[in-house]
């Protein structure tokens, strides 16, 4: 259980500042900067940070949505650094994203069935459609929601039952790793809860590996069994989640702790 599932060793995200008339290169903004880490399978690894810190970059260069400038990624043993598109395709059914905004992830112009079947159709073409909407009824079911939901758009839902439309797409393709990317934020307190408990529900029945990404250390606390803070594009701490909040031994990981509100 504790074995490395996946293996992040010196990660370099970089992103070119350009300037001048002919647009060159003068510096380079290190939006992550030689991060190692590794994530257990089965287990919820948060990653924490204030906007800026570079965790959002480390999830999205993870599925290859920002340019990896140096290091190496390996996932169950596979190195997936330098893969093209088309070879990393088969990894995309293994690893997937839930996104932060789930106003703004979902097509406003398509239907729940058509969102949850888009990836079934890249990952399994030859499955027949008869097939796919039961698939889909059965996702909507196992997310806290209705087969009868299939027809109906985005805009008919709430905050937390978009999210929960995006965690069944995320589940769709049967992924053994889902990052998670603030995936509560933009949600009502009450509701965060909801989903949490649903993400842990969701875990414990499928075996599923979470990279939790988010700012909030209260919730952080909740779910990951193990913690990783960022700063300034650094890895500043790293440990179990109890001794984290026990004992945490970086400045800056004590200052995030000192602002999460307590009840007194």
């Amino acid at each position: 259980m504790d074995a490395p599932f996946l293996q992040v060793d010196n990660l370099k995200v970089h992103f070119p500042l350009r300037g001048g008339f002919f647009r060159t290169v003068t510096d380079h903004v290190r939006a992550v900067d030689d991060v190692s880490f590794t994530v257990a399978r089965g287990r919820t690894t948060g990653l924490v940070g204030e906007s800026g810190s570079g965790k959002t970059t480390i999830g999205r260069a993870l599925v290859k949505l920002a340019p990896i400038t140096a290091g190496t990624l390996r996932f169950n043993g596979t190195d997936i650094t330098t893969l093209s598109n088309r070879a990393f395709l088969p990894f995309r059914k293994r690893i997937q994203m839930i996104f932060q905004d789930p106003f703004n992830s979902l097509n406003p112009r398509m239907t729940i069935e058509d969102i949850i079947r888009e990836p079934l159709d890249i990952h399994f073409p030859a499955q027949s459609r008869a097939d796919k909407r039961a698939r889909i009824a059965d996702l909507l079911r196992r997310v806290g929601l209705e087969a009868t939901h299939m027809g109906r758009y985005p805009h008919e839902f709430s905050g937390g039952q978009r999210q929960r439309i995006g965690i069944a797409r995320a589940l769709a393709v049967e992924p053994e790793f889902i990052i998670c990317d603030e995936a509560v934020s933009a949600l009502d307190v009450s509701v965060q809860a909801q989903i949490v408990n649903l993400l842990q529900d969701l875990q414990a029945e499928l075996g599923l590996t979470y990279l939790f990404i988010a700012h909030d250390l209260a919730v952080v606390e909740h779910i990951s069994d193990h913690v990783l803070v960022m700063h300034q594009g650094k890895l500043v701490e790293s440990a179990p989640s109890e001794t984290i909040y026990a004992d945490p031994q970086h400045p800056y990981t004590r200052k995030l702790l000192d602002a999460v509100p307590r009840i007194v």
